[in-house]
């Protein structure tokens, strides 16, 4: 009989925003009438910028004619889009990233998942609790963790707790790990990391060979000019970080997907006979093998980002989600609730009042807001007693969303 892979029956019960969507399901099977507000998935809902759509749109004329029709594009991504990411996103900010060292692809959470193909079984891994949960169960998947304990805490994993007291930011740990998940601003606490931190995290994964996944997906939402948007800020940060972007939440992709992948070729690891290994080589030959490209039509959306209207367009969405994220901000905090983050990211982290857990509070707010947001015990066990609230709807939904939680914990 065939044999599936065990390590699936390692992971909990369900994957969080399915089990979000689950209860949401039941609750509106019962109350057709409930007007549900959703501020948990970090989905957008503003229309692409005008600059992307034009460019698309171009694209699929050029399709429907044999001179300028294109066919499977090169598995890196098109030139013409990595050079402008390469001079706009890195060269422009005084990062040290060349063109070829970019790979387009159709989701950060994907290469976050799959940048673990060309890594070994025996890597010590870190990650923040609580984390974007992609991290912790794609290396479920891949047989890098043991079972999980009882608050869900896989036997294997180096677990960084992020709270109030370290200001979301996870301190640097005393034994040696190969591979550490960072990500700011942070999913899910919207807390953002200082070049001085980000420096210590370089510092360390030098001195000891390792390797940061860092996740830079809400790098646009920083307004504050003395924050880093890019791990390749910092020096020597090409010697030991891969960064993953993505045009999701900036410019509205998340159902178009288009996203890249920073591999530098001075980025080497050990192979088994103890010989240094250009990691770019191995992703490289792990995309050619397995992917066949985001497609032509997506990548001139993309390219269209970086256009003056794009550049326009796309900070007036992102504008836009930090307003709502200060609305969220201003009308929890004026009920009485603690709140973290929302100000260069564009999650609000919530501390759930009177000792509710998260569930309770996310079943709270469900059945007498009609409001959905996300437990934060779903992002590790450090989140129990969290809530994160997105700021990806529109301003009506949001204002109405704040007007009922306001009202039932002013009440």
């Amino acid at each position: 009989m065939v044999r599936i892979n065990d390590n699936y029956l390692k992971l909990k019960a369900g994957y969080l925003f399915p089990e979000i969507a689950r209860r949401v399901n039941a609750f509106a099977e019962a109350n057709p009438d409930a007007q549900i507000i959703k501020l948990g998935i970090g989905d957008v809902t503003e229309p692409l910028p005008e600059a992307c759509r034009t460019a698309m749109v171009d694209a699929i004329n050029d399709m429907g004619d044999r001179a300028s029709f294109k066919g499977y594009g090169p598995e890196q991504g098109y030139p013409w889009l990595r050079e402008k990411i390469a001079a706009h996103d890195f060269q422009g900010r005084g990062c040290e990233v060349d063109a070829s060292e970019i790979f387009i692809s159709d989701g950060s959470k994907c290469d976050t998942g799959n940048i673990l193909d060309i890594f070994g079984k025996d890597n010590k891994i870190a990650v923040t609790d609580p984390v974007y949960p992609v991290y912790v169960d794609t290396n479920v998947m891949a047989g890098h963790t043991g079972p999980a304990n009882d608050k869900g805490e896989y036997e294997g994993l180096v677990y960084l707790p992020i709270s109030a007291d370290n200001h979301f930011t996870a301190q640097i740990p005393s034994e040696k790990v190969d591979l550490i998940y960072l990500c700011f601003p942070n999913n899910p606490t919207g807390a953002t990391a200082t070049k001085e931190h980000l420096k210590a995290w370089v510092d360390y994964a030098r001195t000891n060979g390792s390797i940061i996944l860092f996740d830079a997906a809400y790098e646009a939402f920083i307004t504050d000019s003395s924050l880093p948007h890019s791990i390749y800020e910092i020096e020597g940060a090409r010697d030991c970080a891969i960064e993953f972007r993505s045009f999701s939440k900036n410019a509205g992709f998340t159902g178009t997907r288009c996203a890249l992948t920073v591999v530098p070729k001075t980025l080497t690891a050990k192979a088994a006979d103890g010989s240094e290994v250009e990691l770019w080589k191995l992703w490289n030959r792990r995309q050619s093998t397995k992917f066949n490209g985001v497609s032509y039509i997506v990548q001139r959306g993309a390219e269209a980002v970086y256009s003056d209207r794009g550049q326009e367009q796309v900070k007036a969405l992102v504008g836009f989600y930090l307003e709502n994220a200060a609305i969220i901000r201003e009308k929890l905090t004026a009920a009485g609730l603690t709140v973290y983050g929302g100000v260069n990211a564009p999650y609000v982290w919530v501390k759930t009042p009177n000792g509710l857990s998260s569930w309770d509070f996310f079943d709270k707010l469900l059945q007498n807001c009609h409001v959905v947001g996300t437990p934060g015990s779903g992002f590790g066990a450090a989140g129990e007693g969290y809530f994160r609230i997105s700021a990806f709807n529109s301003r009506a939904n949001v204002e109405e969303a704040m007007k009922r939680i306001t009202a039932t914990f002013n009440g």
